[in-house]
């Protein structure tokens, strides 16, 4: 009966096995986040979640397999909300990116923004990883504001422009943002005001990319 006991997992034991990969990934990605990618050991990651790097192997191969699941559990599920907050829309199109850029400006405000530095800045020497996060991440964000652009200029409410330089346009604040909470703030003396760039940035967007008034008839040719 006691060898019966003792060689039973207990609850507890199962609760805390279940839980392990989310430790590990959450302290993947503050080691990211203060060191880069290269810098960053396994051996530190799995000290900070609490468990041995033997455990930390059974999860995941190495330290490339590591980054792609933070990726895919703190970034994709974003991704995901916001594919399906467009394809159910039928608000107009600027409501529907306004709604999206105030999605990514959480995004920008969290500990998620040091994953665009970080692989902007070693994308070169770890191309692997470069393409993995533009095909996951950037190329359906891309598409998903293109797609709204492109609805936009079909309704008639957003004026006709390229889609494709416009989509670069509207990252590029978001964009500069991340970098700028993860390089440069700590020597600016001051923190990024995240939610006032958002604002002044759909401001411009709403007199940028609203179509243009039709235009009057001419009054020419009318009897007095």
């Amino acid at each position: 009966m006691r060898n019966t006991i003792e060689s039973k997992p207990t609850a507890r034991w199962r609760r805390r096995k279940t839980a392990r990969p989310p430790e590990i990934l959450s302290a993947a990605l503050a080691s990211f986040a203060e060191r880069g990618f290269a810098a960053t050991r396994l051996d530190d990651v799995a000290a900070r979640a609490g468990v041995t790097k033997g455990t930390l192997y059974l999860y995941f191969r190495n330290k490339e397999e590591l980054f792609k699941a933070v990726v895919r559990q703190e970034l994709l599920p974003t991704i995901e909300r916001a594919e399906a907050m467009v394809a159910e829309s039928t608000a107009p199109s600027m409501v529907v990116l306004e709604q999206l850029i105030e999605l990514f400006s959480r995004i920008i405000g969290s500990r998620l923004s040091a994953i665009p530095k970080l692989v902007l800045t070693e994308a070169g020497n770890f191309p692997d990883l470069a393409r993995f996060y533009l095909e996951e991440v950037v190329d359906r964000g891309t598409r998903l504001l293109r797609s709204i652009l492109e609805r936009g200029i079909a309704a008639g409410e957003l004026r006709a422009i390229d889609t494709e330089s416009a989509v670069m346009c509207v990252l590029a604040p978001l964009l500069l943002a991340a970098l700028w909470r993860h390089s440069l703030e700590r020597h600016a003396g001051r923190t990024l005001d995240i939610d006032a760039l958002c604002r002044t940035h759909l401001a411009l967007l709403r007199s940028g990319l609203a179509a243009e008034p039709a235009a009057k008839p001419s009054d020419e040719g009318v009897l007095q």
